[in-house]
């Protein structure tokens, strides 16, 4: 089972940018699909990026597309989100969020929550206008 643990998040304005980590602990994460979702005040958790088994294949939700960028080191077991040109509406707390590769479609991303098994607790970006 692997533990994830979000940092990173943070006070910034408007058209800055923040990089969030999701460092994890008790597997390796090569043995992993990743994903960052986030959650707004008031609103349902919602998909941001995803990351396939081997890397090879990346996708983004749109309203973060072109401004966001997702990637991973595996010999830190971590992943990160870099974020550019931030908005007001970027605001949330930021989950990460594991799938374990079971031997089927190495470059398969996941934007689903339900087919993540393992999540952070997750960490607030605030963006000031």
């Amino acid at each position: 089972q692997v533990q994830l643990v979000e940092s990173g998040g943070g006070l910034v304005q408007a058209g800055g940018s923040l990089s969030v980590s999701c460092a994890a602990s008790g597997r390796a994460l090569s043995s992993y699909a990743m994903g960052w979702f986030r959650q707004a005040p008031g609103k349902e958790r919602e998909f941001v990026a995803a990351d396939s088994w081997n890397g090879a294949s990346t996708f983004y939700g749109d309203s973060v597309k072109g401004r966001f960028t997702i990637s991973r080191d595996n010999a830190k077991n971590t992943v990160f989100l870099q974020m550019n040109s931030l908005k007001p509406e970027d605001t949330a707390v930021y989950y990460c969020a594991a799938r374990r590769f079971r031997g089927d479609y190495a470059s398969r991303y996941y934007v689903r929550q339900s087919e993540y098994e393992y999540w952070g607790q997750g960490t607030q970006v605030t963006v000031s206008s």
